[in-house]
């Protein structure tokens, strides 16, 4: 897993002081854009859950859509996305969720998962664990079994991971970085 761990961190681009001074974004869209690490990224994040009975993955706009339609087709399951709201055409459930600096919503189709449906929570990062929190309970408003929540990287110093594991919620992810 070491090797793994270098070679995703290697495929991530840190940006210094975006969006704001004092912050490092990881940038995934370099590891997604090289086949490989693509690859080996998503097969460490479905590797656990191969052969287990996972109805639908569940993707955080935007990155977490393109990580959870790749993890939804190598598990053979649906995939739901979550969505500012707003951006879904169809009958959708709500809920607010807190951000580092304000309120904002998330949603998803209402039709979208079915009460008792082992679900996969996924998106790029967990930081402050704000919306990866939100649409966890979303998912349990409407029902779903949670499997597990997947992240490429976590922030262990900004204390998502632990938002998501006080709810009962497995946390995966694949490496981790210091700060912010």
């Amino acid at each position: 897993m070491i090797a793994v761990q270098s070679e995703l961190i290697a495929a991530i681009r840190s940006i210094p002081d975006y969006p704001k001074p004092g912050i490092i974004f990881r940038d995934i869209t370099t590891l997604l854009g090289n086949p490989r690490t693509f690859r080996r990224a998503i097969d460490e994040l479905v590797h656990p859950y191969a052969g287990t009975k996972v109805e639908k993955i569940a993707g955080i706009e935007a990155r977490g859509f393109i990580l959870g339609g790749a993890i939804a087709h190598q598990l053979s399951a649906g995939f739901v996305p979550i969505r500012k709201k707003g951006k879904l055409p169809h009958d959708t459930v709500r809920i607010a969720y807190s951000l580092e600096y304000g309120v904002d919503e998330m949603e998803m189709h209402r039709d979208a998962i079915v009460p008792g449906e082992k679900v996969i929570l996924v998106d790029d990062l967990i930081a402050t664990g704000g919306t990866a929190e939100g649409a966890t309970k979303l998912l349990q408003q409407m029902g779903a079994e949670i499997v597990a929540a997947c992240f490429i990287i976590d922030l262990p110093e900004l204390g998502g991971r632990k938002k998501l594991e006080a709810l009962g919620v497995n946390v995966r992810t694949l490496i981790e970085f210091e700060g912010h």
